[in-house]
């Protein structure tokens, strides 16, 4: 297996060369760092501009929580792409599983999302991470998720 050594910080044309999600469904903007096949944070910046604004709410709108699980999935693929370098381009990263998710507090227009996940443990193409999403360095969301390649 190759090892390959992340850059200080990977632009949205690098995440889309790794993850398979597509404008309106692309939740990551940017990583900001990686400790390969450890640890790894993200960036989303969140406006109004967001399609999922136009009905969730009317007049009040709120990031439904099930997007910014999304949005820290996107960034664990990532890190199980540089963690697992040879599956770049052959395989898929898939959702096995979610466990302990919590929501702390709302997400509106002009919040700026940081994601942050570790690798708990991987056995062979399955892996766990412990995610944590905040805003203004206050938790928003936390879960456990379980993700495999495919």
């Amino acid at each position: 297996m190759s090892e390959v050594v992340a850059p200080e910080q990977i632009d949205i044309i690098e995440i889309l060369k790794l993850i398979p999600h597509r404008y309106p469904f692309v939740m990551v903007d940017r990583i900001l760092s990686m400790d390969v096949g450890k640890e790894i944070t993200g960036l989303k910046n969140v406006t109004i501009n967001e399609q999922f604004f136009q009905g969730h709410f009317p007049g009040q709108p709120v990031m439904p929580g099930v997007l910014i699980l999304e949005g820290l999935a996107q960034v664990g693929c990532v890190m199980a792409f540089y963690a697992n370098p040879d599956a770049i381009g052959e395989k898929l990263v898939f959702f096995a599983g979610i466990d302990k998710a919590r929501f702390r507090r709302q997400v509106v227009p002009g919040d700026q999302l940081i994601y942050k996940l570790e690798l708990l443990k991987q056995k062979r193409s399955v892996l766990v991470m412990g995610a944590k999403a905040y805003v203004d360095d206050k938790l928003v969301a936390e879960a456990e998720l379980m993700a495999s390649f495919s």
